[in-house]
């Protein structure tokens, strides 16, 4: 299950629990992330991570590919927030391949990526 988590207004964010399947991708972060590009034609995105990278269906997978390909040239800056080093290295090399900032971060800095993807950290380099 996907749930919208509390942040700016300039921010989108999610947490991830239990299995994730297209059906979260398609009915909630698809239409709040649509939302806030045609509020501010820019998408700054943050994932929280409360689940195995295993209880993603392989449907959630290709919507999640969907939902960036779609949004490829609006994507600003992106937290993934989670305690699995694979997918942090994973997401610090996405900025080298795609356009925008993606960043990993570990949940105890959930607090961190949250300024950070919301534009407000003082180390914005």
């Amino acid at each position: 299950m996907i749930q919208i988590l509390d942040a700016p207004d300039n921010v989108v964010a999610f947490r991830a629990i239990g299995e994730i399947t297209k059906h979260d991708y398609k009915k909630i972060m698809a239409p709040a992330v649509e939302q806030l590009v045609k509020q501010i034609n820019q998408i700054n995105f943050l994932f929280l991570i409360d689940t195995e990278i295993k209880d993603f269906t392989t449907g959630a997978w290709m919507e999640d590919a969907m939902l960036g390909l779609k949004n490829l040239g609006k994507w600003n800056r992106a937290a993934i927030v989670t305690d699995s080093e694979n997918a942090i290295s994973f997401t610090n090399g996405f900025s080298y391949i795609v356009p925008g900032e993606f960043r990993g971060y570990k949940k105890e800095s959930f607090d961190e990526a949250m300024n950070w993807v919301s534009n407000t950290a003082k180390d914005n380099d």
